[in-house]
């Protein structure tokens, strides 16, 4: 059930409480028998992952049919790692 929270124009009394979608809206507070107001709150929500607003909600120079390019492709290495060197020291005959 949702949390909603309420304050009095009257005393400035605020508080939250827990009520069913059915529920009556509360019109008279507890403390003075003030008129009471229902407070909308911020919603907690966090977009995640790797530019969201940029593939989701703005239109840009690239579109989901352009193939990335990789950084093998832009510097021009074939794909195939170089060997490496060997760092052990070498063998004493």
């Amino acid at each position: 059930m949702p949390t909603y929270s309420y304050a009095c124009t009257e005393c400035d009394n605020r508080f939250d409480i827990v009520q069913s979608f059915s529920d009556d809206t509360l019109t008279e507070c507890p403390q003075c028998s003030g008129k009471l107001r229902k407070l909308f709150n911020s919603v907690g929500i966090v977009f995640k992952g790797s530019g969201f607003y940029r593939t989701d909600s703005r239109g840009g120079a690239s579109t989901a049919s352009e193939p990335a390019k990789s950084s093998s492709e832009s510097n021009g290495s074939s794909g195939t790692p170089a060997p490496s060197a060997s760092t052990a020291p070498a063998a004493a005959s």
